[in-house]
């Protein structure tokens, strides 16, 4: 049975930033320093200024998403273990398809979206780019945009990126890697280690008031823990990135476009940040972790708003050595 304390809940559809017509607002923090240098591993330089999300996409706006563009969900934005497991983000289905619709528990709302997958990410991202059309998932709501898919939902996509003019996308590694380590304030600022404006590793204890220097991830035991694992976002008020950002450490794995390894008819994704099971050294400037297009309960994703849109390469890493990042037993879109 789901967890208890969902059945009794209030299930609604207000969420952090969902105006009262269904339409969403992406808070977002303006990142400059146009052309800054990259740091000893490499990432982190960004030719242009670009905004960010502020925060990891949550699962009310994920909702708003689904109820504009899967009531029949043709290319599987849903995973039912959104519902059914007791570490999904509380999304419930209801309904056949067709005639799909989907509420949020109240109080998991303003927590990131979780069991996404980056094609999902990307037909988010799409629907952003197209205004937020409802409708069914085409060329004019989730297929085009930022990134041409056209039905595509397997575990390579090598050939699809980032297209040039859009407005919204996924975080490019360097955009997500500059919001969340960079000192800011000029273009020889350096970086921190941690994306907390710390060298030294995040406390992990949820307070009332925030030290500063704190994250949703786990040392010894979890931060919050059962029913929850993920915390708000922006719970921990005091410990944001130089440039704003909150969360970028802990909470969820963050899904970016690059594609650090490619094996076979895998073409693997570059996600960073760590998650809420994830221990401190996932959450440093020097690591970074691949996936094909999984989808977890410590997967999530946040967006860039791109005004003046440079597509970046992808980077490809032919070494075997870097499947150390890799997370296991990841569950497969059902």
């Amino acid at each position: 049975m789901k967890k208890v304390y969902a059945v009794t809940a209030a299930i609604i559809l207000l969420g952090l930033g969902i105006t009262a017509q269904g339409a969403i607002t992406i808070e977002t923090v303006t990142v400059g320093n146009a052309g800054n240098a990259a740091d000893t591993t490499g990432y982190g330089s960004v030719s242009y200024t670009y905004n960010i999300g502020k925060y990891e996409v949550t699962a009310g706006q994920y909702t708003a998403f689904l109820n504009s563009v899967a009531k029949t969900d043709t290319y599987g934005l849903y995973n039912g273990s959104m519902w059914a497991s007791t570490d999904g983000c509380d999304i419930k289905r209801t309904g056949t398809a067709g005639n799909y619709s989907y509420s949020v528990v109240s109080d998991w709302s303003n927590r990131p979206v979780n069991y996404v997958g980056f094609w999902d990410s990307c037909r988010f991202a799409n629907w952003l780019c197209n205004g937020q059309k409802s409708g069914e998932q085409d060329a004019t709501t989730t297929e085009r945009g930022a990134y041409t898919l056209d039905g595509y939902n397997g575990t390579d996509g090598r050939y699809i990126q980032r297209n040039a003019g859009c407005s919204w996308a996924v975080t490019s590694e360097d955009e997500w890697y500059k919001a969340a380590y960079y000192k800011s304030g000029s273009t020889k600022a350096g970086y921190w280690l941690y994306p907390t404006k710390s060298n030294t590793a995040p406390a992990n204890k949820v307070l009332a008031a925030d030290p500063g220097n704190s994250a949703n991830y786990y040392i010894s035991k979890y931060s919050i823990g059962s029913p929850y694992y993920l915390t708000n976002v922006g719970e921990f008020e005091n410990s944001a990135s130089a440039y704003g950002t909150f969360d970028q450490g802990g909470n969820v794995w963050e899904w970016n476009e690059a594609m650090p390894y490619i094996s076979g008819s895998y073409a693997y994704r570059s996600m960073r940040g760590g998650s809420f099971s994830s221990k401190d050294i996932d959450l440093l400037a020097s690591y970074r972790c691949y996936s094909p297009s999984y989808e977890s309960n410590d997967f999530g994703f946040r967006v860039s708003q791109v005004y003046t849109p440079v597509p970046e390469p992808s980077s490809f890493v032919a070494s075997l050595g870097l499947l150390t990042g890799l997370i296991g037993l990841r569950r497969r879109k059902g």
